[in-house]
């Protein structure tokens, strides 16, 4: 066989001999490779493996780096190798395993080295390639996942926080936030990292998956870092992006539904009450008040929530949607809050107003129809029927009285409804129908009622149904002019100086159709009557004199129900 035809073939394959002679090059036994193999050992790279040394001859072992406890580390095909193990690293891949074996004229030739090699020794290496890298190598990213949205990304001076697994290029473990299910927070592009992380962190969305390829000379190089990382180590890092900001990063608010006609808006010394969800920046949900079935009820502007939300929370319109991205510096801060809130978090929240009040303000009243001719209108002691529907300002409805067979009745100034409803009901003619919007201490204020939250500003829809004119606190009938001089001759309607109940009914009852009258409203007339007959009948005899009229007069009309 022709000896240069032989040369060509023992170069990087598995034959070793030509005839019977002398290994003339190296051979190479690939016998174990990965299935996948993304680059290959070329001449200048630099490469990190392990590796056992054994004569061909009888199979002693010379050398071990496993015994050393630490890889080999050097440079491909630029002579820092002997001549064989330099052509036989070539094309090799990470994690692949081959067996080189090295005639002596490749190796340490006819004199040996150090009274270990013997002269002309043939000697075999059983690889394991570790991590290979070159100098003009920059970091690789791969996208794995990205999310659909993506209105920031990390940028220089900004504050992160991130998971990853970290691995050697061979696959083996070095460190996982998972593992210690905390993410990394940190400031990046600053220098806080390693040069490849902080180059490799940068313009990531929140949510997105990579992958970062980092040659040793970008990560920890020759020092290595503690017992994980050995020296001249490529690191490859699985990162997901939870959370980003900036120090100087403000509040931010994204309208999302606005109600029409907000004819006001939240101001600092309001009280406010909202729904809300609060998730962190990548969706993982931390709290929710619509859980707990319960508002969220607090002052504005006066330090009793986050600063953040404080801020976020003036100039809203009740019904209003929005959704507000608060950064840590103005939430939890560092520290965060335990098993709840992580430090450094950014914290989105969407929130609907159900309401908002003032201590300070009124009943506000909205005439929505008025009748014409509206000349008798509600006061104080006055009898109404009117009807009503009760709401929260979101327009849940509390109580109506279309739940009952008829309208409500009350006596306005009696203390029988609340404050509001009876300042709303004032004023009104018959047929007239309103709005009137109750502040909470104006209606059930902070304990609610049932039904009722605490702290609801109340919505009532009424209308007059019905209204009786009323007489004073205490009274029971007053004249509506001059009462007659004679007051007992007046009820002696036949002359004999005697009234019974009878004569004394039909008395009351004729001025209260003539209009010279008015008996208290609400109340059974008969009963009323009664009452006030007894009242001015002294001596139970079952009639009424002129002695007892004159001694009990201003009794008569005046005595309480």
């Amino acid at each position: 066989m022709d000896l240069r035809k032989c040369l060509k073939l023992l170069f990087f394959v598995h034959a070793a001999r030509c005839g019977s002679g002398p290994l003339v090059d190296v051979v190479v036994d690939r016998y174990d490779i990965p299935k996948v193999c993304p680059r290959e050992v070329q001449t200048e790279d630099f490469v990190r493996y392990h590796f056992n040394g054994t004569f061909y001859e009888d199979g002693k072992q010379f050398d071990s780096s496993y015994d050393r406890g630490k890889a080999f580390i050097s440079q491909v095909g630029l002579g820092r190798l002997i001549t064989g193990m330099d052509r036989g690293l070539q094309g090799m891949c990470v994690n692949e395993r081959r067996r080189i074996t090295v005639p002596p004229h490749l190796a340490y030739g006819s004199i040996g080295t150090g009274g270990v090699i013997p002269p002309d020794a043939t000697l075999v290496y059983d690889v394991l390639l570790l991590d290979m890298w070159n100098a003009e190598d920059k970091i690789q990213i791969r996208t794995i996942s990205k999310p659909a949205s993506c209105s920031r990304t990390s940028a220089a001076s900004d504050f992160i926080r991130y998971h990853y697994n970290g691995t050697l290029l061979s696959g083996e473990t070095f460190n996982s936030t998972y593992s210690r299910n905390s993410t990394y927070d940190t400031y990046v592009g600053q220098g806080d990292l390693i040069k490849g992380l902080d180059e490799g962190l940068l313009g990531m969305c929140v949510g997105e998956r990579r992958i970062i390829i980092i040659p040793p000379f970008l990560a920890y190089g020759e020092s290595g870092y503690g017992s994980k990382v050995p020296p001249q180590a490529t690191l490859v890092l699985e990162v997901l992006l939870v959370d980003v900001f900036n120090p100087n990063d403000n509040v931010t608010s994204e309208v999302k539904e606005v109600p029409k006609g907000c004819t006001r808006r939240t101001v600092t010394g309001d009280y406010i009450r909202y729904h809300y969800n609060g998730t962190f920046h990548d969706g993982t949900a931390f709290d929710s008040s619509y859980q707990r079935n319960s508002t969220y009820n607090t002052y504005i502007g006066m330090g009793y929530v986050i600063r953040g939300m404080d801020k976020a929370l003036q100039g809203l319109c009740t019904g209003e949607k929005r959704r507000i991205v608060i950064p840590p510096h103005m939430a939890y801060g560092e520290e965060g809050v335990k098993n709840l809130i992580p430090g450094s978090a950014v914290l989105i929240f969407d929130i609907h107003v159900i309401d908002f009040h003032n201590p300070n303000d009124p009943v506000e009243i909205r005439v929505t129809r008025k009748p014409p001719g509206c000349n008798a209108t509600s006061e104080a002691d006055d009898w109404i029927q009117y009807r009503y529907n009760c709401s929260l300002m979101d327009g849940t409805l509390l109580y109506s009285s279309d739940q009952y067979h008829s309208p409500s009745v009350t006596t306005l100034g009696a203390g029988k409804v609340i404050l509001g409803l009876e300042e709303g009901l004032k004023g009104m003619c018959v047929g007239e129908r309103r709005e009137v919007v109750v502040p909470p201490h104006w209606a059930h204020g902070e304990n609610g009622a049932a039904g009722v939250p605490s702290s609801a500003v109340l919505l009532f829809e009424l209308e007059l149904v019905e209204l009786q004119k009323g007489v004073p606190e205490g009274f029971m009938f007053v004249w509506t002019g001059d009462a007659p001089d004679s007051l007992f001759g007046a009820l002696d309607l036949n002359g004999d100086k005697e009234v019974p109940l009878a004569e004394f009914s039909e008395f009351i009852r004729l001025q209260v159709k003539e209009g010279k009258g008015r008996l208290r409203p609400g109340v059974d007339a008969d009963d009323v009557i009664k009452n006030m007959f007894d009242n001015q009948d002294q001596n139970k005899d079952g009639k009424i004199t002129e002695d007892e009229v004159m001694l009990q007069e201003d009794q008569a009309v005046r005595d309480e129900l």
